[in-house]
């Protein structure tokens, strides 16, 4: 371990790191920095003087590497280190055409170690030196895996863990383990699972889950399933099985996003098995095992795939780039998981160029963004979007063709003493890389995207200036006790000239919060006043509603009465109808009976015409009209 010279030689520590834990009352006042310090001081806990020291002088370090010696009556001392007894070389990856600082290996030759002139630098593990904001390629043991791309990776612990991929246009099913404290690669040695090996796939995502599972979620395979399947693979066991899940699971896919929010995970997006690009949102219940297509309100981002997501404060989903057939995107889309609205909000800072195939992880509020690339090249810069305020800015830049700038890489986080790290593994820029890079984020670079924040007015700055302290001690008690001392560092190295500031600021605040309250006030009596006005108006529309109400109950009974006499007409009329057909029947029956009776009349004519002159030729031939009958 390397030895830290004394504090007696700088500005005055920190209460912490010289007393111990926080004895003292809270300091009554309106005195914000007071109240930070002491804050954050309490908030270290139990931490003894000698640790709150070590992570003191830590700190001042990354803040001020050169603090030591500009220390007056400054006499060096070696530096020392006992840890190993021979650091390989480690590779920095030049940026821009250029190479980056040097990094200076570490060899030691009978226990003498040479001098590392680059003072921005950290040691990460047994025998690699990382360079801050700069990526590097690291020198792994082991045997390496296939070069790939469009794989899934997750870290659990000390272990990164990558699965399947796509190399030389072909899928892979292997689970690929590097140790990141040897960095020593492995293959995972699958025992016999009921479902056997998994399928070989690529486009899919790897979820670590319940601190010993990883879930592998959807992905394109060479005969795909109508429906998303879900593999989960035990680190105990050593075994793959098919999740079983309930509810309607989506159509198979690749290139989604999916994030893991809580207890479920909430998939977006990508391209089925026909080629066609997808935006819908699907959430499983990790808890029930249930699967739920969720709609949505807003403008929703349009199909695509290959696309980054990350979740801030657990409520917003955060979707970022990705592509079409023809085209790529670099527009941010928003989406509130409890109101299960999306929105399009403004960025600021350097907005990223439009890219697909990149990766993001997520630090604190801090949201980094690697690779990918246009249909025509890889994208070189790295960036990073600071998730509260929307502002990006760019961490730094390699060569085009180095593997960083490439699609379908993969970034994970690994934590260590000295803070997080970002690992980078595999993609394709033209060829398939199964190199690893690392990348040590410093506090600067976190701290970036906040100073580029849009101008506020004096009165609002005022009092950002003053509860920032207290607010970033809140957030900063929540990622540990190295930001909370870090807090207590800023605040001390510039202590004086705060006070002072914090005077004039409260005169500010104080007169500014008058003037607040006076419009405030004048503005509450207005609203009343208006509230008044639309009550009134509000009655007499009830009023009138209420007479208008009657009307129409009116005119319903006056219509249901027409109504009722209309279908006693209506009877009437059939009634009616009926009665003239049988009148025609009658009047036909009665012609009928007419020409009968003329006929009959005319034959009784023509019979007695007959008998008539039949007596006056008997009476002439002498025959008694009698006798002929």
């Amino acid at each position: 371990m390397r030895r830290r010279p004394t504090l007696a030689l700088v500005d005055p520590p920190i209460p912490p790191a010289t007393v111990g834990p926080c004895n003292i009352p809270k300091p009554r006042g309106w005195s914000p920095i007071e109240q930070s310090k002491w804050t954050s001081w309490t908030g270290l806990g139990k931490m003894v003087s000698t640790e709150a020291m070590r992570l003191f002088v830590k700190i001042l370090e990354e803040e001020d590497p050169g603090w030591y010696s500009r220390v007056s009556d400054f006499v060096p001392e070696p530096v020392v280190d006992v840890e190993i007894n021979h650091i390989p070389e480690v590779a920095a990856v030049s940026e821009n055409g250029n190479i980056s600082p040097e990094t200076k290996t570490i060899p030691t030759d009978n226990g003498n170690l040479s001098e590392i002139k680059d003072k921005n630098i950290v040691s990460e593990g047994p025998g690699v030196v990382c360079v801050y904001d700069k990526w590097v390629a690291l020198p792994v043991s082991g045997t390496r895996p296939k070069g790939r791309y469009e794989h899934g990776a997750a870290a659990i612990g000390d272990k990164l863990y990558i699965f399947g991929g796509n190399h030389n246009g072909r899928y892979l099913n292997d689970l690929q383990v590097l140790d990141m404290k040897s960095w020593t690669w492995s293959k995972a040695e699958i025992q016999g699972g009921k479902d056997g090996l998994p399928t070989a796939c690529a486009g899919h995502s790897l979820v670590p889950w319940d601190g010993n599972k990883l879930l592998s979620v959807a992905g394109h395979t060479k005969d795909s399933s109508e429906t998303l399947q879900v593999k989960v693979f035990d680190l105990q066991t050593s075994a793959w099985s098919t999740l079983k899940t309930y509810g309607k699971p989506p159509v198979s896919r690749g290139g989604q996003s999916v994030t893991l929010v809580g207890a479920t995970l909430v998939i977006f997006g990508g391209q089925d098995a026909k080629r066609s690009l997808l935006n819908d949102l699907h959430i499983l219940d990790l808890e029930t095992m249930t699967w739920d297509e969720m709609d949505t309100v807003g403008v929703p981002p349009s199909p695509r795939s290959d696309h980054a997501a990350a979740v801030h404060a657990d409520r917003y989903l955060l979707v970022f780039g990705g592509g079409s057939h023809a085209t790529c995107f670099n527009d941010l889309h928003v989406l509130d998981l409890q109101t299960m609205e999306w929105s399009k909000p403004t960025q600021q800072g350097e907005i990223p160029s439009p890219r697909a195939g990149h990766a993001g992880v997520t630090v604190g509020e801090n949201w980094f963004i690697v690779g990918g690339g246009d249909n025509k090249s890889g994208v070189s810069e790295t960036v990073v979007l600071n998730m509260s305020t929307l502002v990006w800015s760019v961490v730094t830049a390699v060569q085009a063709r180095v593997p960083l700038a490439s699609e379908g890489l993969s970034l994970v986080t690994s934590s260590y003493s000295t803070g997080d790290i970002l690992v980078s593994f595999g993609g394709y820029n033209g060829r398939y890389t199964n190199e690893v890079h690392v990348l040590k984020p410093s506090h600067k670079s976190t701290l970036q995207s906040k100073m580029l924040e849009t101008p506020v007015p004096d009165s609002v700055s005022a009092v950002q200036n003053v509860t920032n302290a207290t607010r970033d001690v809140e957030s900063e008690f929540e990622t540990g006790q190295e930001e909370k001392l870090r807090e207590i560092v800023m605040d001390d190295v510039a202590s004086e000239q705060r006070v002072t500031k914090g005077e004039e600021t409260n005169k500010n605040i104080l007169s500014s919060l008058k003037t607040e309250k006076e419009e405030l006030e004048s503005s509450l009596s207005k609203e009343k006043m208006w509230a008044l006005q639309l009550k009134q108006e509000l009655m007499e529309s009830e009023t009138r509603n209420m007479d208008l109400y009657k009307e129409l109950q009116s005119a319903r009974a006056q219509l249901a009465a027409e109504q009722s006499r209309c279908f006693k007409l209506e009877v009437d009329v059939a009634e009616l109808q009926q009665k003239l057909q049988r009148m025609d029947t009658l009047q036909k029956e009665l012609e009928i009976l007419r020409r009968q009776k003329a006929s009959f009349e005319e034959a009784a004519l023509n019979a007695k015409q007959r008998q008539s002159s039949a007596g006056v030729w008997g009476w002439l031939a002498g025959t008694p009209p009698g006798s002929e009958s």
